[in-house]
Formats: C-alpha cells, structure tokens, sequence
C-alpha cells in the first residue's frame, strides 16, 4: 500500500521528471552548492592555514587561475549534484512504480 507522501511523489516527479534532468537547469541551481565549496576552498587558502601552500599559491600562479579553478570547481560539483539528486528521484520513482504496479496485479503474479 502506497502511503499519501509516496502518491504525492509520483504526481510530483511524473511531472517535473523531464525539466529536471535540463543541463541548464541543473546547472543554475546546483551552482549554490558548488560555490558554497569554491569559498570554502578560498577561505582555507585564505587562512594559512597550510602556510607552504599558500607560499607556492601566491609564487607560482596568477590569481585569474584560481578564479577559474573556482568557478570550474562550482560548476562541476554543482551539476554533479544536481544529477546525484535526479538520479536519486528517478530511483525512487521506478521502485513506487513497480510497488504500485504489485499492488493493482496482486503478489502472485508474474511477469
């Protein structure tokens, strides 16, 4: 028997399904996440915290370079995230489908 919240799911994901899995979509709002990351990069390279790295970080590279390992870092967890989180729903998705389908055929019943 399929509870309300797990029938509200079903609505919810048959629906939203195909506009979530947008690469745009992902990205947009998985970016939070991974910037949430980047700055935390930026604040432990800030803090000294490992004092050699930091010398070899302010030596040896530009700062635009760090810019752009940040943003590549944001995007990349970002959209990694949002697909885990897809992936995710479309797991739980399948097994209520399945669930929901054993229940209308019965237990016995083979396919």
């Amino acid at each position: 028997m399929l509870t309300t919240e797990e029938n509200n799911f079903l609505g919810y994901w048959l629906i939203y399904r195909e506009r979530e899995k947008n690469i745009v979509r992902q990205i947009f709002f998985g970016l939070p996440f991974g910037l949430l990351l980047g700055i935390g990069v930026l604040v432990v390279l800030e803090s000294g915290w490992y004092e050699r790295a930091n010398m070899v970080a302010n030596s040896q590279s530009s700062p635009w370079l760090l810019v752009i390992a940040i943003v590549a870092i944001a995007v990349f967890t970002g959209v990694f995230y949002k697909k885990y989180k897809w992936e995710m729903n479309e797991q739980r998705y399948l097994e209520l489908l399945v669930k929901k389908r054993n229940e209308t055929t019965g237990p016995d019943a083979t396919n």
